[in-house]
């Protein structure tokens, strides 16, 4: 008697719009959730890898982060474009992701960094990796093939990196002239901005080296950037595969 009064009591869903309605929320939950947690994650295995490349102007105006950032980066999407493609034919895993990852950036820039340490946001603003993503999900969805994919949308997503964050960067690369040593007003930033004192930020200013004005070198970095891309995105691609193959005996409990 008790269990007929709790299922009157229930509404059931009886007809098939209630049961497409029921799937849209079902969804739209899992995207919240899945933004959350790609969110946290991609900005996790950027502090990890990228870190203090991707975080200070100073830190930027070296040729490294033009090399050593979209490498690094493009491994995650690729990751989980083979995911969401093979098994659901979704062509926006690149674009999402880095999407998130922007979004986390700068809730952690502004709140952390501008609000908790009272950074600038002009010198500790975050790279943007949307037109790259961007790249590598048209391509994909024009060619259906991940080959095509990792050759030209690797190489479009080292070129695109630099050129959406040329606007951000471009005025930070001004020369100036201190005290007989030549340097970028992004180093002149990082003189007057005091940093914790652990040794990778005592900052040596050093004359030629790696550092930029944005003239030449600009190209070979890009093209080693483009090409380490395609290989990394290869690779992860592989791991994506060995994660759609994996079997994983508590879900079968469930």
């Amino acid at each position: 008697m008790t269990a007929a009064r709790m299922a009157r009591s229930q509404p059931a869903i009886t007809s098939a719009e209630d049961l497409r309605r029921a799937y849209r929320w079902f969804d739209l939950v899992v995207a919240v959730l899945l933004f959350f947690l790609f969110m946290g994650l991609y900005h996790l295995i950027t502090m990890l890898t990228v870190g203090d490349w991707d975080f200070w102007s100073d830190w930027k105006d070296s040729r490294w982060w033009l090399s050593f950032t979209p490498i690094v980066e493009i491994a995650f999407p690729a990751a989980i474009t083979f995911i969401f493609w093979s098994k659901f034919r979704l062509p926006f895993a690149a674009t999402f992701l880095t999407l998130c990852l922007v979004i986390a950036e700068w809730i952690n820039r502004i709140c952390n960094m501008h609000g908790w340490a009272y950074f600038p946001l002009n010198f500790v603003w975050p790279a943007t990796l949307i037109p790259g993503g961007l790249a590598l999900d048209t391509v994909l969805v024009l060619t259906e093939s991940y080959l095509f994919t990792a050759i030209i949308g690797g190489m479009l997503w080292a070129i695109l990196f630099y050129l959406a964050n040329w606007p951000l960067i471009s005025h930070f690369l001004l020369p100036v002239n201190l005290n007989g040593i030549l340097m970028s007003l992004a180093d002149l930033q990082g003189f007057h901005y005091i940093r914790t004192g652990t040794p990778e930020y005592i900052r040596i200013i050093n004359r030629g080296t790696l550092r930029t004005f944005g003239q030449d070198p600009i190209y070979l970095s890009v093209a080693f950037a483009g090409f380490m891309s395609m290989l990394v995105y290869m690779l992860f691609l592989g791991l994506g595969w060995i994660f759609t193959r994996t079997q994983f005996k508590w879900l079968k409990r469930l």
